[in-house]
């Protein structure tokens, strides 16, 4: 079996489940992908490992989502040209581990409000560290940035990639019900808590594609916990909703990998919506199932002060306008007439986890912080 190949139909199956249909904390977590796949679970350990190690899956690994954890930003940066822009990119996938994902876009309309601000980042820091502004503040300084803006969530909608699931979907696709906003919330973690969680946050090695709970053991051993302490911790942690999902990253920048999945082309879309409609023009954004984000942001003044924002991935720019046309017509007919809207392409991207490690952020700091006078 050459289970690396995305034009395996099985690999497709297994990838349209395992990429986001796994919610929660799951102790056996292959063997259930192996029931929702109707295949052996030695099949799927088999194919993921083949998959991962090929570079058609990014990495295997238990979400966090970061809104329920500590606050998270999205920042736009303007730089005064070309050459800057790319090397800033390049220095903060070198040396900014809290910049989670690191984008090059290009706006659709080059006249557009903000059309200047051609690099976007996420940006979420440990606890008990400096704000996104200070920490902005620096970066700014090390890469010669003229101006940067954040823009905190107010509200989450949707957080689900599933590009496999979601390849060749009409336009104007909706789930059976729109998703309610969820705000940003930080529950009490004790000491065992935060091991647990600090441990269940690096992405599984290889090595550790094993059956049943085996996938655990590791973890448990390393902070020296039992198993069945470990993982009882970890289903109070995901009762607390401080655990996302168990989830199969595609690596959708792989050239096959885009070629099956239909997702050559990845855009952020923003709306200006009228004031008091936030919350219902989000809900009703994300119920299109083609978007894999959508959020309720503040703060994005030079844009035009867009409120909701939020992911769509196709196999062409046509593909992407034509999802955003089919949401523009929704939000009109719920009598919300966006006052204005924008396309931001993406050209280049680097996505990963933002480091949570309130250590190696201090030493980040001993480094990169600018002397004081």
């Amino acid at each position: 079996m050459n289970s690396s190949l995305m034009d395996d139909a099985a690999n497709r199956h297994l990838l349209a489940v395992a990429e986001d249909r796994l919610n929660g904390f799951h102790e056996q977590p292959f063997a259930e992908l192996a029931i929702r796949c109707g295949m052996p679970e030695r099949e799927v350990l088999h194919r993921l490992h083949d998959m991962l190690q090929g570079g058609l899956i990014r990495s295997i690994r238990q979400t966090l989502p970061g809104n329920a954890l500590t606050p998270s930003c999205l920042v736009a940066w303007q730089f005064p040209n070309a050459s800057s822009l790319f090397a800033a990119y390049d220095w903060l996938i070198a040396h900014d581990p809290f910049s989670g994902h690191v984008v090059i876009r290009e706006p659709d309309d080059s006249t557009a409000p903000g059309a200047n601000f051609r690099l976007w980042t996420t940006l979420r820091l440990p606890e008990q560290t400096d704000s996104p502004a200070t920490h902005c503040r620096i970066l700014a300084h090390r890469t010669g940035a003229l101006h940067y803006v954040l823009m905190p969530v107010v509200g989450m909608f949707r957080l689900s990639v599933g590009h496999m699931r979601r390849a060749g979907l009409p336009p104007g696709t909706l789930d059976d019900t729109a998703p309610p906003m969820q705000r940003p919330a930080s529950p009490a973690i004790n000491e065992q808590q935060q091991r647990v969680l600090n441990s269940l946050r690096p992405p599984l090695q290889l090595s550790e594609l094993l059956p049943g709970c085996a996938v655990w053991q590791g973890r448990a051993d390393a902070i020296g916990m039992s198993l069945q302490t470990y993982l009882n911790c970890a289903h109070h942690l995901a009762q607390l909703g401080v655990i996302g999902r168990f989830a199969v990253i595609l690596n959708h920048t792989h050239p096959t990998a885009q070629s099956v999945a239909g997702i050559t082309e990845a855009a952020l879309l923003m709306w200006s919506v009228p004031h008091g409609m936030e919350e219902e023009a989000g809900s009703l954004c994300a119920r299109h199932v083609c978007m894999t984000h959508c959020y309720y942001r503040s703060g994005a003044v030079p844009f035009g002060n867009p409120q909701i924002m939020g992911m769509v991935h196709g196999n062409s720019r046509r593909t992407v306008r034509s999802h955003k046309q089919a949401i523009d017509s929704a939000l009109t007919a719920a009598g919300i007439s966006p006052i204005a809207s924008q396309i931001h392409w993406t050209q280049r991207a680097t996505i990963r986890p933002s480091l949570q490690d309130v250590e190696a952020y201090r030493r980040w700091l001993s480094i990169y912080a600018p002397p004081i006078d």
